[in-house]
């Protein structure tokens, strides 16, 4: 099927980038593939929007209907202790912590309420299809992508509902997948997009939806908390956003940076909703939904060349987010307008499959470089701990604004910061009680996460004996801790000897695995289109 332009990716930058080029150009023939099973369904984030971008891209988003619909009235940022939390002053926050004129959204709602816009305009959305292999054309440019083939059996054979994948052609194509994109992975190691960058670093986000007492809820409050249950040398924090109706996203995210290989980014999640100030508002509430995604948390210095021969890279598939905002998809969006400017004009000039220099100029003198510029030691700064950390963080954002004239780097890869296990002590963490803290399967259940049973393994190993010989002898065997969805165990065979079981079926695709495997041997792929999680609201 040919296009002018295939967007691979139905998130906000991929949206965000057919709307743009429907709206320069109609006749600009446009299709996105979405991997999940709907719009939406693998989309998770906090999330409070800054709806800068939105603004920028449909204007008129309030007489439209766009599923913004509760302020930011509150800002608090606590520092907890085991039994104590402490409040910061709010003339002493940071200009990013500041969200006034903010929403809290679900950003998968905002998603399906985009994709109904960009359907409107005449783009083809694809729910349900996965990108499985970039096609390329004879020079090395790349030609479009090929989607997955659907009823593959488990030993690789055709079952009886086979559906062979289709090719889809474009004059170019923008890759949209999200943090650590599948596919965005092997343009960076082809056309070497990397070269003279930070490598990315990454967080897990872990996430839960509640109902909670209505006389406990309070509309637009937004918490975010550091300190305990991490130690101090570890990155993390937590959030938790009150919606409408009721609802809270309650979350914790931890910089996939850490050294104990015994840390359960999970189990933490759990123990840290036992606070006092935490639990308070959840008891008497129920668990709606549950989910993970994995972040980009790099920055500036690690953004990738953005384009290639035939493409470009929007989103967090390069790693637009902020950091110091925790916030992404207004980076997203505005990158997906960026691409599109140079998309529409490349195409004008009756030109095709070469490189879109004019998208990474037009995002150096963009306001999304600007912000960006100033947030770009703030995770740098927080890699030193958390007492000088935020420190440093708040000399840098307070006192400099961000226009500190020096730029400070990282140099190590996050799976190459795990140290053996011999060098800690295993954490003992308390069991679920099934009202407040769960465990992983119960979690998975309520994510919607359904895998075709007899399809191939997407979580492929580059060595089999990899596993139980160096990440079990050495690491006592991370993945069965920091994946948050059960896929990873090691058991007993016959022989009492040690083996790795994955378990496919729950895998949520928060990529986790595929960047803090600390040898690199865990490779993710795509399963067949529409599987993994179904998030409603998230």
């Amino acid at each position: 099927m040919e296009y002018d332009v295939v967007i691979v990716g139905g998130g906000p930058a991929g949206l965000a980038a057919a709307i743009k080029i429907k709206q320069l150009n109609a006749d600009t023939s446009v299709v996105v593939l979405e991997k999940g099973g709907e719009l939406g369904a693998h989309i998770l984030s906090g999330a409070v929007m800054d709806p800068k971008a939105l603004t920028e891209l449909i204007p008129n988003w309030k007489e439209l209907g766009a599923p913004l619909n509760t302020e930011v009235t509150e800002d608090r940022v606590l520092f907890l202790t085991e039994s104590k939390a402490f409040k910061t002053p709010n003339f002493m926050l940071p200009k990013c912590f500041e969200n006034h004129g903010n929403y809290v959204i679900s950003l998968g709602n905002v998603v399906r309420w985009l994709g109904q816009q960009a359907e409107a305009l005449g783009v083809e959305i694809f729910p349900g299809f996965t990108g499985a292999e970039i096609l390329y054309h004879d020079d090395g440019s790349v030609k479009g992508v090929a989607t997955g083939n659907m009823g593959v059996k488990r030993d690789g054979e055709a079952g009886p509902d086979f559906q062979l994948g289709m090719e889809l052609h474009g004059k170019y194509t923008l890759f949209a997948e999200g943090a650590r994109g599948h596919l965005g992975k092997q343009l960076m190691a082809k056309y070497d997009l990397n070269k003279g960058k930070d490598p990315q670093s990454y967080g897990i986000g872990i996430k839960e939806l509640w109902e909670i007492d209505p006389a406990k809820h309070q509309p637009g409050l937004v918490i975010h908390t550091t300190g305990w249950p991490l130690d101090s040398k570890t990155y993390g924090g937590s959030f938790l956003y009150h919606l409408e109706n009721n609802q809270v996203m309650i979350g914790y995210v931890v910089g996939l940076d850490y050294e104990n290989p015994y840390l359960s980014p999970y189990e933490e999640f759990q123990r840290y909703k036992t606070h006092p100030e935490i639990r308070t508002f959840l008891e008497g509430g129920k668990r709606i939904s549950y989910g993970a995604r994995a972040i980009t948390a790099g920055g500036l210095q690690s953004l990738p060349k953005l384009v290639f021969p035939g493409g470009a890279l929007i989103g967090c598939d390069a790693g637009f987010l902020n950091m110091s905002r925790i916030k992404g998809s207004h980076a997203a969006i505005k990158s997906g307008m960026l691409a599109a400017d140079a998309v529409v004009a490349a195409l004008g000039a009756g030109r095709s499959a070469d490189e879109l220099a004019a998208y990474p100029t037009a995002f150096e003198q963009s306001w999304l470089h600007e912000e960006l510029h100033v947030a770009r030691n703030v995770k740098p700064w927080l890699k030193k701990g958390l007492y000088l950390g935020s420190l440093m963080t708040g000399i840098d954002q307070i006192v400099f604004r961000g226009k500190a004239p020096w730029t400070l780097h990282h140099s190590t890869p996050d799976h190459a910061c795990l140290r053996p296990a011999s060098e800690f002590t295993p954490i003992s963490y308390p069991k679920p009680d099934g009202k407040l803290t769960f465990d992983r399967l119960s979690s998975v259940f309520i994510s919607n996460t359904n895998h075709a049973e007899d399809q191939p393994i997407h979580l492929t190993l580059k060595d089999n004996a990899v596993p139980v010989n160096v990440n079990l002898a050495k690491f006592a065997g991370p993945e069965s801790r920091y994946c948050p969805a059960g896929v990873y165990e090691f058991v007993k065979t016959d022989e009492g000897q040690d083996r790795l079981q994955i378990n496919a079926q729950n895998c949520v695709h928060c990529k986790t695995c595929d960047i803090k495997d600390p040898t690199q041997n865990i490779v993710w792929i795509t399963p067949e289109g529409g599987g993994g999680p179904n998030y409603p609201n998230m």
